[in-house]
């Protein structure tokens, strides 16, 4: 019994062995399942660590990343402003609208805000915040979607300046090497200078300047709490939290910042809670003459263009002064939209043709397609209407199928739908564009004018077009067009100029031939001996001929080059009836030296860019102001009794001359008043007739009047200033000399001192000694 007792007490002492081994063990295994995961864990983290150092020694050592220098030179793309003589706006040069601002300029509230907003603890990290990024990680993913960006406003600027927005491993390791440099290079305030003034807050404004002057119409140095706190939340998303178009959304955004701000220490709980009761006010921007003068704006290019360099201009930032009175620019458009207005009633370019029956519209395609073979782009042609929507679907011959827009406001003021105003059958006049399925309602004539003060050259306002854009051709300066019996004034000056011709010297308007040129009047009619004062004011053809010819082409030449006709010339007598192309800007700086005395200064639209003022050319004495003076009286003719009598309406002493050339393809006004001196031209862009009786007097002088009645507006009366070398005197009117004593019917003439007439008219009782010899002789 003690054996097996013994037995059974080794047995459980070797069962309490092998238990104890087995426990041993088992801990043996844990710990080195532990010890191997310390061990697996720590290779990896070293493994992780040395890829990682490796990850930003490969690309902090990659050739192609971007230095940090860019940013020392801060240039951004800028807004050029363009200003009109009475510094109102009146057009920008931009592809970011941005002015920058020095940090001081930037107040400490805004600071705080875009701070608090963006990266709260910016003034802390160098550059990259890793709390703020595990908070960014966990907040997006308890949300299940992105709410909460990681990174810092140091990284921003590194993303905006250096790097393409392509996500990829290589660009955030770059965005984090960047990041880390531009922190040891610079110091925070620069960084939030680049920051502040390079991001967008929308509505096509970059930078705090331009969206605290589009938001709240002031500068940002100006604004409170509550705008700043509204502009610090714009980055997150511009146009979704727009206060323009999401108010709602806005005020949410904004107050969020305000929650921050006052978290953070910025501002108290009932500060924050005041302004946050406060509803959103921001600025409906009322710049109503932005963009009133593209033609101003697009000159103005071109000549930064020039003085700057093209590539330049983006980044220019100046402020460009012009002498453009923007007042008298929209008067101007208006006056040259009514009268191609009134021309287009009057000729039926609003209305269709005429209607076609049905059974006759076969007939009408067959003849189309005969008529119009071939299409050209830019020719006018006419199109049977097979179809009425949003634009018309027209036959333009032989069942050829066309688009036709029709939505050009000129045609259509009311803006009526297509179907109210063609219907299926109506033949239309079209013009073909680049687009050989596509036609645009064909376009009444176009209009340009051109108005400067005498004296300065400066251009006061400039129309190149009905609705013209930015980088279209301007038909003011680019046109070149027959100016017909506008250039007769050249004529007539240097008729006086050369001293053998006064107002009364009297011309026969009688036939003529030179040289197989036969010019012949616009009426057909002759009326013998006139004056040249008579043949001026009503257009004479044979009379101003007659002059060229006997004071030579080049006299005549000369004398309008230097008023300021810079358009080559022809050298043949038909220059006498404006046979030679000129420009609308030319010619209106010639007759504005008429008006100024002789004196001639180049057309200037740029005064001031910048503080820097743009050179004018010193003005030459073209014409004596004796002579200016005179034909300047002799045009005043033309509106008291001649082709532009629909002037007198002004009531003010203005002159000018009318202008049509053969088959009224150009229509022309130029005159002036002693103040401003105004061209107009009317005509087809490819030349083709107006309409019947669409002369300078017709088509042109209403738009001239209507222009210059606004012009006037509240100027006082000015007559022309006589020079010192000028008379007086009482002549004949049939026969130019000095009137006969107590002559009933005697009028006053001016003279350039020297050339008035010296033999007296007899008297209508007088007896003519030659008459009596004569009689004598038949008797």
């Amino acid at each position: 019994m003690k054996r097996a007792s013994d037995t059974g007490r080794r047995k459980a002492s070797d069962g309490e062995r092998a238990a104890s081994r087995g426990e041993r063990t088992k801990r043996k295994w844990w710990v080195r399942l532990i010890g191997w995961g310390i061990i697996t864990s720590l290779t990896l983290m070293v493994a992780g660590a040395a890829f990682v150092a490796s990850m930003f020694y490969y690309y902090g050592s990659d050739v192609s990343l971007p230095g940090t220098s860019k940013v020392r030179d801060y240039n951004p793309k800028t807004v050029t402003r363009i200003y009109d003589r009475n510094g109102i706006l009146i057009g920008e040069l931009a592809s970011e609208r941005r002015t920058v601002v020095p940090y001081d300029k930037i107040p400490k509230v805004l600071i705080n805000a875009v701070v608090s907003a963006e990266d709260a603890d910016f003034f802390k990290h160098k550059g990259l915040d890793y709390m703020g990024m595990l908070r960014a990680f966990l907040a997006n993913l308890r949300a299940g979607r992105f709410v909460q960006g990681g990174s810092t406003i140091t990284q921003q600027v590194v993303k905006t300046f250096f790097l393409t927005p392509k996500r990829t491993i290589r660009r955030k390791m770059q965005e984090v090497i960047l990041a880390r440099r531009l922190e040891n290079e610079l110091r925070k305030e620069e960084i939030l200078r680049l920051y502040l003034n390079q991001i967008y807050f929308g509505h096509g404004r970059y930078g705090v300047q331009e969206a605290s002057r589009f938001f709240f119409g002031k500068d940002v140095n100006e604004i409170g709490l509550g705008e700043a706190a509204l502009l610090a939340g714009l980055p997150q998303s511009p146009e979704r939290l727009s206060p323009l178009k999401h108010p709602s959304r806005a005020k949410r955004r904004q107050l969020y910042v305000l929650k921050e701000l006052a978290r953070r220490g910025y501002v108290s709980q009932d500060v924050a809670s005041a302004v946050a009761k406060q509803p959103i006010r921001v600025v409906r921007h009322r710049r109503p003459y932005l963009g009133a003068a593209p033609e101003i704006t697009d000159i103005v290019r071109a000549h930064l263009a020039k003085a700057f360099g093209e590539k330049k201009l983006a980044t220019l930032g100046k402020k460009v002064y012009t002498t453009i009175d923007i007042k008298l620019q929209v008067a101007a458009r208006e006056a040259v939209r009514w009268g191609l207005r009134a021309i287009d009633a009057r000729h039926g370019y609003r209305r269709r043709a005429r209607h076609v029956k049905a059974k006759k519209r076969a007939k009408t395609s067959r003849w189309l397609a005969r008529e119009q073979k071939k299409i050209v782009y830019g020719k006018h042609y006419l199109a049977l209407v097979t179809k009425v929507g949003e634009s018309l679907e027209a036959d333009i011959g032989g069942g050829r199928k066309v688009e036709v827009s029709v939505d050009d406001e000129r045609y259509n003021p009311q803006q009526h739908a297509p179907a109210k105003r063609f219907s299926v059958g109506d033949l239309v006049r079209v013009r073909a564009t680049r687009d050989e399925k596509r036609f645009v309602f064909d376009a009444g004539p176009q209009g340009a004018l051109v108005a400067i003060e005498p004296g300065s050259g400066e251009v006061l306002a400039m129309v190149g077009g009905y609705d013209y854009r930015a980088g279209e051709f301007n038909r003011a300066t680019q046109a070149m067009r027959q100016p017909g019996s506008s250039f007769k004034p050249f004529v007539y000056g240097a008729a006086l100029q050369s001293g053998k011709y006064t107002p009364a010297s009297i011309v026969d308007d009688a036939p003529v031939v030179f040289k197989g040129w036969e010019p012949r009047n616009f009426d057909g009619k002759h009326r013998g001996p006139l004056r040249l004062r008579v043949a001026l004011a009503h257009s004479v053809n044979t009379v101003a001929a007659k002059l060229i010819s006997d004071v030579g082409v080049d006299a005549v030449r000369k004398l309008a080059s230097d008023l300021g006709i810079s358009t080559a010339l022809g050298r043949d007598l038909s220059i006498a009836l404006g046979s030679s192309s000129v420009r609308v800007i030319d010619l209106a700086s010639a007759y504005a030296a008429i008006a100024g005395g002789g004196k001639r200064a180049e057309p200037r639209i740029i005064r001031r860019i910048g503080g820097e003022p743009v050179r004018a050319s010193a003005p030459t004495q073209a014409m004596k102001p004796e002579v200016a003076f005179v034909l300047a009286r002799m045009m005043q003719s033309v509106v008291q009794q001649g082709t532009a009598r629909r002037a007198r309406r002004l009531r003010r002493p203005v002159a000018g001359k009318t202008g049509t050339t053969n088959k009224q393809k150009d229509a022309w006004f130029a005159g002036f008043a002693p103040q401003i001196a105004t061209v107009v031209w009317v005509g087809f862009d490819s030349p083709r007739s107006i309409g019947y009786k669409e002369t300078g007097g017709r088509a042109a002088l209403p738009i001239w009047v209507r222009f210059m009645r606004e012009a006037l507006k509240g100027k006082s009366r000015r007559d022309f200033k006589q020079p010192p070398n000028v008379v007086v005197a009482r002549i004949d009117p049939k026969t130019g000399l000095l009137a006969a004593e107590g002559a009933a019917d005697a009028i006053e003439e001016v003279f350039v001192a020297g050339t008035q007439p010296t033999k007296r008219a007899r008297a209508a009782d007088q007896v003519d000694p030659d008459t009596i010899l004569m009689d004598s002789a038949v008797r």
